[in-house]
């Protein structure tokens, strides 16, 4: 089915940590290797797979250059901490800035503004990132009134990014795996594990948002990018970079905003996924898969317009997705969804099997909720 067919990528985040599960204080040891680089901090390892044609064969990737990573670190007495919430810490001084130079200097620069804007202890949480993009063929085949096909696909990417954005909540709530957390996350140099209010700390509401919530105009891309550049332009954000939102649109090559606006989307990235620690490599495929189905469904939901409202209202229901006890309401709007997509993919046994895994988290997450309540009550 052209529709399942398209272009994969996973990023990830993971802290080293030495023998003792402390943050190591080593120089990062993969030099300036594109697919084993450095996110905020000098030991916090991001590994970025190639473009792929499926998410198994991201998967394999992942596996490879997780694989690799582990073999040096092992050599140098490191491992690589597999939680989105970081280690114990005693001070912000073993949360080195990612020690970037010569032509890559800039990143440095950009990291020390976050520094100052954030704090250190912020950028500690690690993720995953998920890319993704429709194969061409299947875009043609949907551009049944043969408009510009650069106009279509923009409006395309446009559409499902409102859609993910007023949605993201969902996927939180299906993938949050963080609710312990260490005191020194609170307090440098305490220590003691702390069960949080949280399932998700990096995407609840002490996790990366901006100071205010960037509104844009949605309209089109050309507005959209405007109207991120308008909050660059008064100081609010250093650059696209800045804006922590759980879903980015981008394009090929270099990730600006004049590149954007120039040549168009040519993916989308969904960055709300903790690390799960229950899986080898940090993400359950199944998940993913997840991901892929629910886009394909929601580009089959009718447009409309995401008004400043409704933006609020999607960054409050994905911090409240992040509660260890979150709305009612938003179980059973997540029942309701599951439901929905799987009358959509009624026809595809497999992903059937993946909904069904999903909806059994949901009634795990339910039981699990009421174990909580009862126990303090």
């Amino acid at each position: 089915m052209l529709s399942l067919k398209g272009k994969f990528g996973i990023e990830r985040e993971t802290l080293r940590v030495d023998s003792f599960g402390s943050l190591a204080q080593t120089p990062h040891p993969f030099g300036d290797d594109p697919h084993i680089t450095r996110d905020f901090c000098e030991n916090q390892i991001e590994l970025v797979t190639p473009v792929c044609g499926s998410i198994d064969e991201a998967l394999d990737a992942l596996g490879e250059l997780d694989t690799q990573v582990r073999e040096v670190l092992q050599a140098n007495g490191e491992h690589l901490w597999l939680y989105s919430n970081p280690p114990h810490f005693d001070s912000e001084d073993e949360i080195p800035i990612a020690a970037f130079t010569g032509d890559h200097s800039s990143k440095r620069s950009y990291r020390e503004y976050l520094e100052q804007k954030y704090g250190k202890k912020l950028m500690l949480f690690s993720g995953i990132h998920f890319n993704f993009s429709f194969s061409e063929d299947y875009l043609h085949e949907l551009n049944t009134e043969r408009t510009d096909f650069r106009c279509f696909r923009d409006a395309l990417y446009l559409r499902l990014y409102k859609q993910l954005m007023r949605h993201s909540w969902l996927l939180v709530l299906l993938t949050a795996a963080s609710p312990f957390y260490d005191a020194s996350l609170d307090k440098s140099g305490e220590r003691g594990i702390i069960k949080s209010g949280y399932s998700s700390m990096r995407n609840s509401e002490r996790g990366y948002w901006n100071p205010h919530l960037p509104v844009l105009d949605h309209s089109s891309l050309r507005s959209f990018t405007d109207s991120i550049r308008k909050y660059i332009r008064d100081g609010s954000l250093h650059s696209a970079s800045e804006l922590y939102l759980p879903v980015r649109l981008k394009p090929r090559g270099v990730n600006t905003l004049e590149n954007l606006a120039e040549h168009g989307v040519d993916h989308i990235e969904l960055r709300m996924f903790d690390l799960n620690p229950d899986a080898p490599l940090g993400i359950d495929g199944r998940d993913l898969q997840f991901a892929h189905l629910l886009m394909l469904y929601l580009l089959s939901l009718p447009d409309f317009d995401f008004t400043p409202a409704l933006q609020t209202e999607a960054v409050q229901k994905h911090k409240n997705a992040a509660l260890i006890e979150p709305d009612a309401a938003l179980t059973e709007q997540a029942a309701d969804i599951l439901h929905h997509m799987d009358a959509y993919f009624a026809a595809d046994a497999d992903a059937q099997n993946v909904i069904e895994f999903e909806r059994l988290k949901l009634v795990r997450e339910q039981a699990d909720i009421c174990h909580y309540s009862n126990i303090n009550t």
